[in-house]
């Protein structure tokens, strides 16, 4: 019986960042607070937490002055850098370079239409912290569609310019992109741009091979991550016996009923861009004390 820890599993390039400045910065002995989970991962937030690193919300950041402020990988508005500027706040900015890059496009095209008669469209998760720091390069006007089928919202007959949240996948992406070419109208002009990040969506085809060659796979995500539902939903089309879980505790001797342990049984441990490696290896060791009772 062996058990498999996926090495394409764990944090992206732009959480791995954020995370880093975190530790950095606390090892000054300052406070330290971040704005917003760092990660979608509860555990590693805990991790942080007895570091020193204080999550606030917006709320609370407000009412901040003088303070050290990091900003996660997700990215903010510019209304955050306002509020920073006037309550002289140290911003230690971790925005993923991919995200940032996204919002700069963005903003060059809602400032370059001065009568902002385009539809500046984002296909993202509405109320997720990277795409309110899309929307707010467009003043909150962009429209947010969730799911290909939401994009018959649109009016067809007026410019449209679609960008995509960094962690959504292709294949969405183009069936909406299909869906405006075929309906746009011949007076009106479509523009659009992959910003999808290469690192996140390439886990998709991987996690789908990994799980595959499993009898068994243990996805552990934060119940926060949104990429870690998309990424699970492709673990579980591939293996039926796939289990998303938080944490160690979470794993059921139930999962493993029903299994016949020999010696080509296998166990896949898996996760989202926002599971750390460290979570991963206590859910093998937690599996490798359940082992024997079965």
């Amino acid at each position: 019986m062996t058990i498999e820890i996926d090495t394409g599993s764990g944090f992206c390039f732009g959480v791995t960042r954020a995370i880093s400045k975190a530790e950095e910065e606390l090892q000054h002995g300052q406070p330290l607070y971040c704005l917003g989970d760092i990660v979608h991962n509860g555990r590693e937030v805990e991790r942080l937490g007895s570091l020193g690193l204080v999550t606030i919300g917006h709320d609370e950041f407000a009412s901040l002055h003088g303070a050290n402020v990091l900003l996660r990988a997700h990215g903010e508005p510019p209304s955050t850098y306002r509020r920073a500027k006037d309550n002289h706040i140290n911003i230690i900015d971790a925005t993923c370079p991919v995200v940032l890059h996204l919002q700069e496009r963005i903003k060059r095209d809602y400032d370059a239409d001065k009568h902002h008669t385009k539809q500046i469209v984002i296909f993202g998760k509405p109320g997720h912290a990277e795409v309110l720091g899309l929307v707010g390069q467009t003043d909150g006007t962009a429209i947010v569609i969730e799911r290909p089928e939401d994009v018959t919202r649109l009016d067809f007959s007026r410019d449209i310019s679609l960008y995509s949240q960094t962690t959504k996948s292709l294949e969405g992406f183009r069936q909406i992109v299909n869906y405006i070419g075929e309906h746009i109208a011949p007076t009106a002009s479509f523009t659009y741009a992959d910003t999808i990040c290469r690192q996140v969506a390439n886990r998709m085809p991987h996690i789908r091979s990994f799980a595959s060659r499993h009898d068994v796979v243990l996805f552990v995500c934060g119940h926060k991550s949104s990429n870690g539902r998309v990424l699970f939903n492709e673990c579980r089309a591939a293996n039926g016996h796939s289990y998303m879980i938080d944490s160690p505790d979470e794993i059921q001797p139930s999962f493993l009923l029903g299994h016949r342990a020999t010696d080509d049984f296998s166990i896949g441990i898996c996760g989202a861009t926002s599971t750390p490696k460290w979570l991963m290896e206590q859910c093998k060791v937690r599996l490798e004390q359940l082992l024997p009772q079965q």
